[in-house]
Parts: C-alpha cells; structure tokens; sequence
C-alpha cells in the first residue's frame, strides 16, 4: 500500500500502473464508511499476492487530485475507488461495497495468477529472443508453455507462432505446428491485424510447399508479364523466406497491373507484410510531474521507420 501526493501521483500511480494495476481508494478521516471500506482492500491487496497495488489518497490533504477524479467520474461522494490500469483510470466504483462485490470487480481488471505466468515466461522467451544469445528449442517451449497456461494472452500466441514460422524457413514441419497452434485463434484474424497477418504468413507458408520453385516461376514470368498467378507464388515464395521488401516489390506489380486480383489477395498480403514489418510502440515516455495534475501520462509514438513508409507510400501510390 502506498499514500498518493501530488509528488508522486505520476510516478507511484500513472507509471506504475503500466506495469500492474493500481486501485486507487480516494478517502478521508472523517467519513465513516471509508473506515469500513480501507481495512478491507488492505486484506485483499495481501489475498490477491501482488496482483494489483493499493494506493490511497487522503482528499482532504490532496484535493487537486481528489477533485479532477471525481470530476472525471462525475462522483460527488468518498470512499471513491478508481482502477489504474496502463497509465490510465479505467473503471472506479463508489461506497463502501461488501467484500463479494469489490472481488468481482477486482476480477474484471486484475490478471489471473495463470496470466501473471504466462506473461512472466513470455518475457523470458523475448529476452532470450533479444539478448541474440539463445536456444531457440528453449524459447519456443516458454512460449508453448506460455499459450499452454493462458490460451487468451495474444502476445504469447503471436510470439509462439512467429518462433514456429521462423523455424519453418528450414523445418518445414513446424508449419502444421503453427496451423495448430492458431486455429483456437482463427477468429480473431477478422478483427485483430496482428493475427490475420499471421494467417497470411501462415497461408504463404503452406502454399510454398505445393507451388513450383523460383525459377519455374522466374521463367513463368519471363513468358508472361501478367501471369499474377506465378507472381503471388513467387511473392510468397519470398516471403516465407524472410525476404519482406522483395516480397513487397513483387506483390506491387499486380496491384499495379490488377488491384482486385484473387480478391485483393495482393493487397492483403502486402499489407500482412507491413503489419510482421512494424514494431510495437514502445512504453510510454514518463511525464515530468508539474504543478498541474495529469491524469494521463505521455502518449508513446513508435518510431518511424524509413523503410516501412517508403512501402506505405508505395501502396498508397499503387491504390490511389
């Protein structure tokens, strides 16, 4: 448990909450029901083992903070609990609610014990992945023991299957592996960009093993510039080999010459490329705590990559 000030509402509230949710208990002495209510979320911050932190705010002592919450919430009345989660206020609820109530919503906003293992082996695969100095075999069973435990954390399963695809460059096997290992997640390819360029990938990868090599396909296209079918083979063919720009350029002159192709299937998959292509936004910057409360830290902006907007434009410039 911690006491929130205006010192430390960005460091001890805003920034630590990116690392693991922060229930804010916002009360006062003199209110009765908040007497009844803080020794309670002090037991559960011991019950749930770290899962979330317990931070306390006297409104009394700090009504600039007290003040812009309730405003936020369109609260009148203390104790008031506000759920900190990824630098921002996300959930709250007000009055001293029985025990039941505040797990359930407890439940709603703070990982599982489950989750909490698999993100932590999850971070072990990615730094294994990073430090450049790993057995792959190692990385990718944490990470299969990561899904394994938490089949709904989607950076295990992308990792997992971004392991398998890479392997499958010279273990053509582990291609049925990673279409096993995306199927429970299929569905979320019709929503979620990261997985439908997974599937792409995943559908380049199968497709390689039936279609004819590169220079059947070279001599293919030499015959016939607008053969698109052995273009997309040999776009795929590139792409499964981890050759991304070339891929782009040959996916480029179909657009070029066909943009509704196969059902935009160059398009797509082009796209699927720049998605595999970009990394995630890295952590938010910590903002410079100021005489002015900020609920909300920094925006985190990723970096621009020069290559990545050169084929963004080239896209654009095929499309439009």
């Amino acid at each position: 448990m911690i006491d929130i000030t205006i010192e430390n509402f960005q460091t001890e509230l805003i920034e630590a909450s990116r690392q693991q949710p922060v229930l804010l208990d916002i009360w006062a002495p003199w209110c009765g029901p908040c007497k009844a209510l803080g020794p309670l979320l002090e037991k559960l911050e011991v019950a749930y083992g770290g899962r979330f932190v317990l931070a306390k705010l006297n409104s009394d002592e700090q009504p600039e903070i007290a003040g812009q919450l309730s405003q936020a919430f369109g609260v009148r009345s203390i104790p008031f609990c506000v759920m900190f989660s990824g630098g921002q206020p996300v959930d709250g609820f007000v009055g001293a609610l029985p025990e039941a109530q505040v797990r359930e919503f407890l439940d709603k906003h703070v990982p599982s014990e489950e989750a909490l293992d698999a993100e932590a082996e999850v971070e072990e695969a990615e730094a294994l992945l990073a430090s450049g100095e790993h057995d792959i075999e190692t990385v990718l069973a944490k990470l299969q023991e990561a899904v394994a435990i938490d089949p709904s954390n989607d950076v295990a399963r992308l990792d997992y299957l971004k392991v398998l695809l890479g392997l499958a460059r010279t273990e053509p096997a582990r291609v049925a592996q990673a279409r096993a290992a995306f199927e429970p997640a299929a569905v979320q390819a019709m929503t979620d960009g990261r997985f439908a360029a997974v599937q792409r990938w995943i559908e380049a990868a199968e497709a390689v093993q039936q279609a004819p090599d590169l220079a059947a396909l070279d001599a293919a296209i030499a015959a016939n510039k607008r053969d698109f079918a052995a273009r997309f083979q040999r776009a795929q063919h590139l792409f499964v080999a981890g050759q991304l720009t070339d891929a782009m350029d040959e996916l480029l002159e179909i657009i070029m010459r066909d943009k509704a192709w196969q059902d935009e299937a160059a398009r797509k998959t082009y796209v699927a490329i720049l998605e595999l292509m970009t990394k995630p936004a890295p952590k938010a910057a910590e903002a410079t705590p100021g005489s002015t409360l900020e609920i909300a830290g920094k925006s985190a902006v990723a970096p621009s990559d020069p290559v990545l907007d050169q084929y963004r434009r080239k896209l654009s410039m095929a499309l439009f």
